[in-house]
């Protein structure tokens, strides 16, 4: 395990189905805007949108990539979301296997 210094981040990005989830998985997979695309299906989300509390299904996409590319994978999930607010939230990845993180590094710019 080593300590990355601020260098990877995950992005979690809640999507409206699973189709949608693929679609933008896998666009910023093929564009190296990120090295994995995990879905996690089966997501029950409760929030607060326009005044109201709102439950909905929802997918959720975690993406793991270099800091230094996240604007543009941001960029390209708004680009093809369909909410007019989607979430999109990065965290640090402080530490992890040298491996995983040199594969990482060598599949997202």
């Amino acid at each position: 395990m080593i300590r990355t210094n601020g260098r990877y981040r995950i992005a979690l990005v809640t999507c409206a189905s699973i189709a949608e989830a693929r679609r933008i998985g896998r666009s910023a997979v093929e564009k190296k805007l990120t090295a994995c695309a995990n879905i996690v299906t089966g997501v029950e989300s409760i929030y607060r949108w326009k005044g109201k509390v709102e439950r909905a299904r929802e997918v959720l996409v975690v993406m793991k990539t270099m800091a230094e590319g996240l604007r543009e994978l941001e960029r390209e999930v708004k680009r093809m979301h369909s909410y007019e607010a989607p979430e999109f939230v990065a965290v640090p990845i402080v530490a992890g296997s040298r491996e995983y993180l040199k594969w990482i590094r060598e599949n997202a710019r």
